[in-house]
Order: structure tokens, then sequence, then C-alpha cells
């Protein structure tokens, strides 16, 4: 088996391990950084590749962001959608650390751009890159090249060999050889994403419903080496049916969807399920703060399938989808189109409109349109659907990322199942989100966690050398 010998050696291609690898060698530029992304070049950056934006606090507007948006409130979102079961300690830790994320992001060719419409208020909490996710990558990866870290296409890390709590080697498959390799090195940095491309692990943890589960992100994150963490006893953490997982179009591809997969007209109408029910509160909180709960919530539904409802009155309030819309001039014949009982149906949207107490619409804050006398109320933006034509959106679960991971310390040090520290493993991204993540998600935190735990790898990883 061939030998290739480094100082540090990052797995995986997203963010946090681009973070990592620049932030290793410019620690240090004598060092020898090795990159192993086990994706093809065109499929480089994990599932980085799809996002759009970093959510980061600041205390007075700045030329990406709007207003101010304090540690104290952005906490509060997290607290929100974890239902407090949150780290509030690396919570704060990650929040107070992504203004100069942002610096430090522009500094290595990232620009950004102001919030579109349709982004509810995203404006004030979250920095667009501009170009997306793709274009943060394909920065990164300039500047890795520039730095001199040498990058490995298709080479996908196997397993990992540990003794006595240090890393020695990872052992790779180079995808075209066909060829097994050991990479040696001083320091090792996982940033290779979570299991969610696994579907017999999905299987696993959720049963048979997650044959319907479509994988909004990359193909490449199998969770190998989550596995070989817990192998070489890692301590792991999480829940492995707890995820970022969203309601996207459910006429999206097994895997690669993306941002443009989602749907995001869910709180200007109503959601039924197979039977043309409604199971949940549409309206309960500003999209970017809910729209991660959908997921979960169509995944309980019967055959993993919903349908959200509009009609011609909010269709300039949201950023449309990667398909068309199903489109009906009445909603007999919506029923029809998208295979739900007509009378059902029918029934469902005249009981919702008859509970439609008049307010003041406006899609920008948390309006008083609301309903009362339903069994399950919509509480914000509720509208009565009756103004032709109808519109539906066919929804699935939409895996973006699972939670389940490897638990680290603040120096981003992987702890091992007795509470002690690896001598030499380092961990960031969706590998560790966990630590901080463990139900719901708040629109980009997944990138501020990446950024912060992948530079602080990156550094510690250096000074462990």
């Amino acid at each position: 088996m061939k030998l290739k010998e480094f100082d540090i050696i990052v797995i995986g291609g997203g963010n946090a391990a681009l973070c990592a690898a620049i932030s290793a060698k410019e620690a240090n530029n004598n060092l020898k950084v090795a990159l192993l992304e086990s994706s093809p070049k065109k499929w480089r950056g994990g599932n980085s590749q799809h996002t759009r934006n970093l959510r980061s606090m600041h205390d007075a507007p700045t030329d990406v962001l709007t207003d101010k948006y304090s540690e104290d409130e952005f906490f509060d979102d997290v607290f929100k959608v974890t239902k407090g079961q949150t780290n509030e300690e690396y919570a704060r830790f990650v929040i107070s650390h992504t203004p100069e994320a942002v610096v430090w992001a522009k500094n290595h060719g990232v620009r950004f751009q102001p919030s579109m419409r349709g982004t509810l208020h995203l404006g004030r909490t979250n920095a667009f890159f501009l170009g997306g996710g793709k274009s943060l990558v394909n920065a990164y990866f300039a500047c890795a090249n520039e730095l001199g870290i040498e990058i490995f296409y298709e080479h996908e890390a196997l397993d990992l060999i540990i003794e006595d709590k240090t890393c020695k080697e990872v052992i790779v498959l180079d995808k075209q050889s066909k060829e097994e390799l050991r990479f040696i090195a001083k320091a090792f940095i996982i940033a290779s994403g979570g299991f969610e491309s696994n579907l017999e692990w999905l299987e696993e943890a959720w049963g048979e419903k997650a044959r319907n589960f479509i994988i909004r992100g990359t193909r490449f994150n199998q969770g190998k080496m989550l596995k070989a963490l817990q192998k070489g006893n890692a301590k792991i953490i999480g829940d492995p049916t707890q995820g970022h997982m969203v309601a996207i179009d459910a006429r999206t591809p097994k895997y690669d969807g993306g941002i443009a997969s989602r749907v995001d007209c869910v709180s200007l109408g109503i959601v039924v399920n197979k039977y043309a029910k409604r199971f949940y509160d549409e309206g309960e909180d500003f999209w970017p703060k809910r729209y991660a709960i959908w997921g979960r919530l169509v995944a309980q539904q019967e055959d993993q399938i919903a349908f959200s409802i509009t009609d011609s009155k909010v269709q300039k309030c949201y950023m449309p989808s990667l398909f068309p819309p199903i489109v009906a001039q009445s909603i007999e014949e919506l029923a029809q189109k998208i295979g739900l009982d007509s009378k059902a149906l029918q029934q469902t949207i005249t009981e919702y409109n008859a509970s439609v107490v008049d307010g003041d619409f406006n899609h920008t804050i948390q309006d008083n349109c609301h309903t009362k006398g339903l069994e399950v109320e919509k509480t914000h933006w509720a509208l009565r659907i009756d103004t032709p034509p109808f519109y539906a959106y066919p929804l699935r679960p939409g895996v973006t990322f699972t939670y389940m991971g490897v638990k680290v310390n603040k120096n981003a040090q992987v702890y091992a199942s007795d509470e002690n520290l690896f001598a030499n493993l380092f961990a960031a991204g969706e590998i560790m989100a966990g630590n901080i993540l463990t139900q719901g998600y708040v629109a980009g935190f997944g990138m501020s966690i990446g950024t912060v735990f992948g530079r602080l790898a990156g550094q510690n990883a250096a000074k462990s050398i």
C-alpha cells in the first residue's frame, strides 16, 4: 500500500474543511497540508456548494448587513429552534466569532451581496454570498492552491488508524486508480460532513419512511469518518434521527437539489397531508426560523407526502422554487391534479377560510392575521384561500445534514469516549455541529459553525505540531 506523508491532513472539501486547511497553512507556512475531497472536482465543496449565506451578529449596520443583530437575539433564535436543547456556552462562542468570520471570508476572496427579495428579514441577520455557495467554495479552493495546499480529488477516506488516543494514519481510496493508500500525518482534521447520503444508515435510524426522503445536499457524505471515529472510541453525541431536514419539492432529484428545491410559500398558505388535512401551524414564526422543522413534520405524515396550497394573492411574497407550481382555476381541479379527495380538500379550505380573523397582512413582520376556532390554528399570515388561480407544491422531507457527530472542545479537539482528548484529532463542520444543534435549525447557522470551528481546527492543529 503506497504511503503519503504530510504534517496535517484535512478530510473533507466543504466550507469547514477549506477554512481549516487555509488556517493551518497560514498559521505555519512551512507545514505540508493535504486536503482529501471524495468527490470529483466538478462536485467539490460538499453541502457548502448549495448554501447562500452565513448568519452573523453585528452591533450596527455593515456593508452587507442591515440594522443590528445582537448576540443575545442570535442566541435567542437558536434557543427557540432547538426548544432550549442547546449548549449555550458553545452556541454563544460561535455567535461571538461570527463578525470576524465574515471579515475572514472577505479577506480570502468571498464576495457578498444584499439579500434577495422573498427572503423575508434575512438582510438583517444573514450575509449573502455573491454567486452563492459555489462561489464561496471556488474562492477558498483558489486560496488553498495559492498557499500550496495539496488537494486530492476523488480520494475517499475509508478508515482511521488510532492508537493510544493518537491518530496515526488514514486509509484512503483513490477512486480513479481503485488503489488504497496510507496517508500519514502529525495532525488530522475531520470535516467530512454527516451521514445524510447513506440511505441504509438513514433507514436504520428512521425505518422504512426514510425510503421517501430526498437528500438535499451532496451524495458524497456517507458518514464513513463518523463510523471510523465510532470504532476509534470517539465520544459520539446526538440523535441519529435529528438533523437539518426541510420540506422540499417532491419532484426534486434524489441528490443535490440544494437551495432551489426548497418551497418557501408554506407560511403564506396552508399545508395538508394525503388526506387533505392540515397538521401544523404554518404561521408559527418567520420562515427562516421554522423552515427546517417542516421536513420532520412531513416525515411523520403517512407516505411522507404533503402539499403546500396558496392562491394568487401571495405569489409575489416568496422566492419561486426549482419547479413551477401546480396551478388550477378551482379547488376541485387542484385536488384532481395533486391526487387528493376533492371533497375533503374543499372542506378543509372552507373551514379554514371561515376561521380567518381579518387583520393587516404583512409577510415581513409577525402580523395580526390569524385563525380562530380550528383544531390547528394559524397564528400569523392567515389569508383566505379564495382568489383563483390556486397553486400547490408537493412536499417531501429533504435531508441537508445530520446532527449526530463527535464531541469537541472549543479548540476543536475531539473527545474520546472516556472524556479525555485525542492528542492530534480535530473536527469541524457538520460532523461536530451536534455540540450546538440538537434539533431544529436557523438559516445560515451551519456555515457559521463550519467557519468558526474550521478556522479553530486549522489553527490548533498547526499549534499542536
